[in-house]
């Protein structure tokens, strides 16, 4: 499935977006596990831990909100990583 990473996720992460080959089933939460086990290079000064960003993040599943972390995710999803935005 493909990840897409915004505003300070996108900092800590280092990458726009990436790749992710889960088995059949896993679950958002699973993901974001096998996203944290990713070694990374240190964030830019000021930017929080990725594992701090996805912390209070929200996530979108094929641009709909996903409320339920333990719902099935398929292949060809595509996964967004929204950080709280600041301003309106």
């Amino acid at each position: 499935m493909l990840v897409r990473y915004f505003a300070a996720a996108r900092s800590a992460a280092g990458v726009e977006e990436e790749h992710h080959h889960l088995p059949a089933g896993s679950s958002l939460t699973e993901l974001l596990e096998a996203l944290l086990a990713v070694e990374r290079a240190v964030p830019p000064a000021g930017t929080p831990p990725l594992e701090r960003i996805i912390a209070r993040s929200s996530f979108l599943r094929n641009e709909v909100a996903v409320r339920d972390r333990s719902a099935p995710l398929g292949a060809d999803d595509v996964v967004d990583v929204l950080p709280p935005f600041a301003g309106g």
